[in-house]
C-alpha cells in the first residue's frame, strides 16, 4: 500500500517544485549575508524546501483524486493513477491529502517562526494565508465542480505557485523586502514549470478533449500550442539574461545557459513532434532542465 501512495506522489515532480526555493533562497540569502554558501546551513532553507514538497504531494494526491473520480485519468498516457486504477480507493486518498496538507501546514508554521519571529506578527499571517492559498488552489485545481484545471487556469497557478511565489517568497523569509528585479528569474522559473503544465497537455490532448477538460492546449489547439510552448521556453531564458545583466559582476553568472541546451533541443523535438503520447518522455528532461537552471544559476552566484 505504501508503495501505491509513494506513485500517487509522483516523485518525479518534487525537483521541479523546490527550484524557484534554490533560486529565491540563494538571492536571499546573498542579500543579507554576501555569502552564498551558508544557504545550506540555513533552516529557513530546508523548511522552506519541505513545505514546498508538502504542497507539491497535496497537488498530486488532489490530481489523483480529482481526476479519477472525473474519470479523465482512465486512458491516459504514462505513469497510472493510483485511484483510475483502483490501487487507493477515493476516500483512502482524501484522507491522504489531509493529511499531508495538516504536516505541511506545520512545517510552513515552524518556517514561517523561524522567519519572522515574533516581532513581524503581520507578515506572519501573510505568510500562513498564502500557505492555505496554496493548499486550496493545489486541491481546487482537479478537485470539484468548478475545478479550474479543467477550464485552462492551470498554467495561471503553475506560473504564479512555482515561479511568482516560490522565487519572490522565498527572498522575502530571508531579506523582509522585495527587490523587484528578483521578479526576473521568478519569470524564468515561472515560464519553464508552466512549460512542463503545456507538455503533459499537449501529450494528453486528445483524451482531455472526451473528458471535457478543457486545458489551454485543448483550447488553443496543437498548433498554436506548440507556439506556446517555444515562447515558454525562450520568455525564460530572456528574462534570466536580462536579470543577469542588470546584476553582472562575472562571466560565471552565465553559466545556467547550459540548462537550456537541452530546451532548445525540446523546442525542436516538440515542434517535430505528431504523436502527442511521444511527448511523455520530453516531460522529465523539461522539469530536470529548470532543476538544473536553478542550481546553476545559484552556481554563478555563488562564484561571485
Amino acid at each position: 500500500m505504501l508503495k501505491n501512495y509513494i506513485k500517487a506522489a509522483r516523485l518525479r515532480t518534487l525537483p521541479l517544485s523546490i527550484s524557484g526555493i534554490i533560486v529565491g533562497s540563494i538571492l536571499g540569502n546573498n542579500a543579507i549575508l554576501n555569502n552564498q554558501l551558508t544557504v545550506l546551513q540555513s533552516p529557513i532553507f530546508w523548511l522552506a524546501i519541505l513545505t514546498t514538497i508538502g504542497f507539491q504531494v497535496v497537488s498530486n494526491f488532489a490530481n489523483d483524486y480529482g481526476d479519477g473520480l472525473k474519470g479523465s485519468d482512465k486512458n491516459r498516457t504514462g505513469e497510472a493513477r493510483m485511484v483510475a486504477s483502483g490501487a487507493i480507493t477515493p476516500k483512502q486518498m482524501k484522507l491522504a491529502m489531509i493529511i499531508t496538507a495538516i504536516i505541511t501546514l506545520i512545517i510552513a508554521l515552524l518556517l514561517i517562526y523561524v522567519s519572522f519571529g515574533q516581532e513581524n506578527f503581520g507578515y506572519s499571517i501573510l505568510f500562513f494565508a498564502l500557505g492555505i492559498a496554496s493548499i486550496a488552489a493545489a486541491i481546487k485545481y482537479t478537485v470539484g465542480n468548478s475545478a479550474y484545471g479543467y477550464s485552462g487556469f492551470g498554467d495561471v497557478f503553475v506560473f504564479v505557485f512555482f515561479g511568482l511565489l516560490s522565487v519572490v517568497g522565498s527572498y522575502f523569509l530571508y531579506t523582509k523586502q522585495i527587490n523587484y528585479t528578483v521578479f526576473l528569474p521568478a519569470i524564468s522559473i515561472g515560464l519553464l514549470s508552466t512549460a512542463v503544465l503545456n507538455l503533459n497537455n499537449l501529450r494528453d490532448q486528445e483524451e482531455d478533449k472526451k473528458n471535457h477538460k478543457n486545458t489551454l492546449v485543448v483550447k488553443l489547439g496543437n498548433s498554436n500550442s506548440k507556439k506556446y510552448h517555444f515562447f515558454l521556453i525562450f520568455a525564460a531564458l530572456i528574462s534570466a539574461l536580462i536579470y543577469t545583466f542588470l546584476d553582472y559582476k562575472t562571466i560565471y553568472q552565465l553559466v545556467f545557459l547550459v540548462a537550456f541546451v537541452p530546451l532548445i533541443k525540446n523546442v525542436k523535438t516538440v515542434a517535430q513532434n505528431k504523436i502527442p503520447a511521444e511527448l511523455d518522455s520530453e516531460l522529465k528532461k523539461v522539469a530536470l532542465s529548470t532543476f538544473l537552471f536553478a542550481i546553476l544559476f545559484g552556481i554563478g552566484h555563488v562564484l561571485i
